[in-house]
């Protein structure tokens, strides 16, 4: 069984809001066994929404449409599926009781505007809607059948799991578990060549990648008749593609690197600290966005002009003048004044080009030399690398962080 989902509003077309539900949809209807076909996204246009029904009911036998239920004149849905049905709007009386009473339960004046919202095609049937005003609209065209949501995010959740999950569920006749893997440091192609014909397009569990922000995710999907049989596939998929890519696996599902690193450093009870030139704070503030950081992050320093450098860190501006302020020897020299500044255990430094102006042919925008120093036996050790970044000024940056962060990780890993 398949779903099409429709996003109704001019907003979305419009690109003044992002679609997040059509996301969220998707996901929730493949743990229930429903594979999308496709994302249509309208605008408030009943000609638009009558058509994208129209066609969607001829593709997939679920129809799943959010948008365009609320009180105002750019509220077009219900009245394109009673078009579609050729039937006329009708009042549903316990829908306007019900509108009545939620106004009247907030100290709110109900206004004559907000009527529309208990008017359905005479042949729908109406979902309570348990979280606002607009209630839902279920109906069959031709051999699937459509589903009518509000567009407000927690209001759409809500009703689906109240009136379309258990429905899936019990007609769906199969599971589908999905598991996303995130990697750091390998290009797509080098992941793709890694796991080989685990990337095939006709087996199951089925397994593709992505890439965003310069990680690079491994997505799987198992798809089999029972929750089982599903789980046992993918757990296997699963721990064949760890094997395959080893350590450049940093987590699971939504954790950032950041919150890894975190982790890592409270379990063995080290400290980190920064020092940023072409980052400017941007490895520190990733850090200490994850919560409880401040057991295990000590500070930082933003170092952007060469006289801070020199007047917060003691870089002397004869060796910046000499190296140059991108170079292997000043992010040495900014490890060890972290580590011996903050006596911390650990200490990363960044110093780099990031455009769109300041590269030279020995130095092009996006080369960034990363420092790493460690406190270890009462002496400190560094290990200085440099990478060349593609992108703009700020996705520069963000991989600059990113690939600071993957540093520490690595070199905890060896500390396990």
């Amino acid at each position: 069984m398949h779903a099409i989902i429709i996003s109704v509003g001019d907003e979305l077309t419009l690109g003044q809001v992002v679609d997040t539900n059509s996301a969220w949809l998707s996901a929730r209807l493949a743990e229930l066994g429903v594979l999308t076909k496709s994302h249509l996204t309208v605008p408030d246009d009943q000609g638009a929404i009558v058509q994208a029904v129209r066609s969607a009911t001829e593709l997939a036998e679920w129809v799943v449409i959010t948008g365009g239920l609320g009180p105002t004149q750019d509220d077009l849905t219900r009245q394109a599926l009673a078009e579609l049905q050729d039937v006329p709007l009708v009042l549903h009386a316990p829908s306007l009781a019900r509108i009545e009473q939620f106004f009247k339960d907030h100290g709110r004046v109900m206004t004559a505007s907000n009527r529309v919202q208990a008017l359905a095609p005479a042949d729908a049937m109406v979902l309570d809607n348990p979280q606002g005003t607009a209630p839902g609209l279920r109906l069959a065209i031709g051999h699937a059948l459509v589903f009518a949501m509000p567009g407000v995010p927690f209001e759409m959740k809500a009703m689906f799991e109240q009136h379309l999950a258990p429905l899936i569920a019990a007609q769906a006749g199969r599971t589908i578990l999905t598991r996303k893997l995130n990697t750091f440091g390998l290009g797509e192609s080098v992941v793709g060549e890694a796991l080989g014909d685990l990337m095939r397009r006709d087996r199951n569990p089925m397994v593709g990648t992505t890439v965003s922000a310069g990680i690079v995710s491994v997505r799987i999907r198992s798809d089999f008749p029972t929750r089982l049989q599903a789980q046992t596939e993918l757990d296997r998929a699963v721990s064949v593609v760890k094997q395959k890519l080893g350590t450049a696996v940093f987590s699971e599902g939504d954790v950032s690197l950041a919150v890894v690193v975190g982790e890592m450093l409270h379990a063995r009870q080290r400290t980190v600290t920064t020092a940023e030139s072409c980052t400017a704070g941007l490895v520190a503030a990733m850090l200490t966005e994850v919560p409880g950081s401040s057991a295990w992050f000590l500070g930082g320093w933003v170092v952007y002009a060469n006289r801070m450098k020199t007047a917060a860190l003691g870089i002397p501006a004869d060796r910046i003048a000499r190296e140059g302020a991108v170079s292997e020897g000043v992010v040495r020299q900014m490890v060890e004044e972290a580590l011996q500044r903050s006596a911390g255990d650990y200490a990363l430094a960044l110093t780099g080009v990031a455009g769109p102006e300041g590269g030279s042919p020995e130095k092009p925008v996006g080369t960034v030399w990363i420092g790493l120093g460690k406190h270890v036996s009462g002496k400190n050790q560094v290990l200085a690398e440099r990478f060349l970044l593609l992108g703009d000024r700020s996705m520069i940056r963000e991989r600059a962080a990113k690939a600071a962060l993957n540093m520490l990780r690595l070199e905890l890993l060896e500390t396990a």
